[in-house]
């Protein structure tokens, strides 16, 4: 096993488009690391780099101690997943499985150990004489992460290996990557444009975004949970969580140490804990910032009785409930300018809509309980627990914090 460092990395392509600026990562030996973001990110072409399939145009590149920006692919000693299985179509899994092996002029015991132990992980041992076409998508994946297996590299690189899967295999699949990964100890850096696989699979995830004048591609790397509950900037905070945070001009007001906040036809006062948490919060007084609300930072008030007061409630008319069973999502509109920074559009063309599409009306989604949940057209009253609300500074897009 070894650690993988990107140290300033950037990719400059002839003609002289930028895909890669000032990329630092180190990934431990052993750990978990997902590279996450939209499409033209450059998530594939860092890993695509590690492997040896793209030069480095400046910085250095490290697989342990190793430099390897020179370093021929072969002698790299990684192990890639594609997103397309890769396989060939003529051989037997067993043979697809040891071909690398063959390459390496194994003896025929160690090559039918290697393949036998892979396959009994990965629970293809029925399958070793059949021909790929013979199998279904999840077992052709795992017919691909045997023959990476099988080598013992240094290291494992997947580039998308779910995204041909349909939704219930990729669940499945993912957790057993997952336990998999644990089981060999065996540093893995996993590419995928999909926020919940990245969440529910990394150690740590690094958030990319496509260049933006002379800023990272990087934007954050940490683990899961505090990118969810602590996320850098604008970008991050829209493009991690599922349904995605809400987001709406807002002004600070405040006398003496206590804080409101102003938004659409609201008024909400901060919490103590709020403020000591985030010192530099009093220093918008009379301002305006971007304030965040995840789905779950509200409550409809009678569900939330036992802490709701005046000053911390929203009223709105509901255009849309969402029944999926173990919860209800509830949408509604306020009448306030949406929140269109660049971070924010990037994220919205990225997932195919029209900004200008928005109108003057600012949209929620608020995750309630199922068995309480309002009907269209109901107005109903929330609760806003303001220990979830985040703050970003309207021309920078970064967190306020301390």
């Amino acid at each position: 096993m070894s650690s993988i460092t990107f140290e300033q990395i950037e990719k400059v392509y002839p003609g002289g488009f930028r895909a890669i600026y000032d990329v630092n990562i180190h990934v431990e030996d052993g750990e978990f690391v997902v590279l996450v973001g939209p499409s033209g990110c450059g998530k594939s072409t860092l890993l695509r780099m590690v492997a040896g399939l793209e030069e480095v145009s400046s910085g250095e590149l490290r697989i342990g101690d190793r430099v390897v920006n020179d370093v021929a692919p072969k002698d790299r000693d990684i192990a890639m997943v594609f997103q397309n299985y890769a396989l060939y179509p003529h051989m037997s899994v067993f043979d697809n499985m040891a071909f690398g092996l063959k390459l390496r002029k194994m003896s025929g015991s160690e090559i039918e150990s290697r393949v036998n132990e892979a396959a009994k992980i990965l629970e293809i041992t029925d399958y070793l004489d059949r021909k790929p076409k013979a199998l279904s998508g999840g077992q052709r994946q795992r017919v691909a992460m045997g023959r990476a297996i099988v080598r013992e590299p240094a290291a494992f690189l997947m580039d998308e290996p779910l995204s041909n899967l349909d939704a219930k295999l990729r669940v499945q699949m993912r957790s057993e990557i997952g336990l998999i990964q644990e089981n060999l100890g065996v540093t893995t850096l996993y590419v995928t444009h999909d926020q919940t696989e990245a969440m529910t699979m990394g150690d740590r995830v690094a958030v990319l975004r496509k260049i933006s004048g002379q800023d990272s591609n990087l934007q954050q790397i940490d683990s899961p949970r505090n990118l969810y509950d602590h996320p850098d900037n604008l970008f991050v905070a829209g493009f991690i969580g599922s349904p995605a945070m809400n987001f709406v001009y807002g002004r600070v007001e405040g006398e003496g140490d206590d804080i409101w906040v102003r938004f659409a036809d609201a008024s909400v006062q901060v919490d103590r804990e709020v403020i000591d948490a985030r010192p530099d919060l009093a220093e918008y007084k009379g301002e305006e910032v971007v304030i965040g609300m995840r789905p779950e930072a509200f409550e409809l008030e009678h569900a939330a009785a036992g802490w709701v007061t005046e000053n911390r409630i929203v009223t709105a008319k509901v255009d849309l409930v969402e029944q999926l069973g173990s919860e209800a999502f509830v949408h509604f509109g306020k009448a306030s300018p949406p929140v269109l920074t660049p971070e924010l559009k990037e994220l919205l063309e990225d997932q195919g809509a029209d900004p200008e599409s928005l109108g003057d009306e600012t949209k929620f989604t608020v995750r309630v309980d199922p068995d309480a949940a309002p009907t269209s057209g109901d107005q109903v009253t929330l609760a806003v627990d303001t220990g979830k609300l985040h703050f970003f500074d309207r021309e920078t897009g970064n967190a306020i914090r301390g």
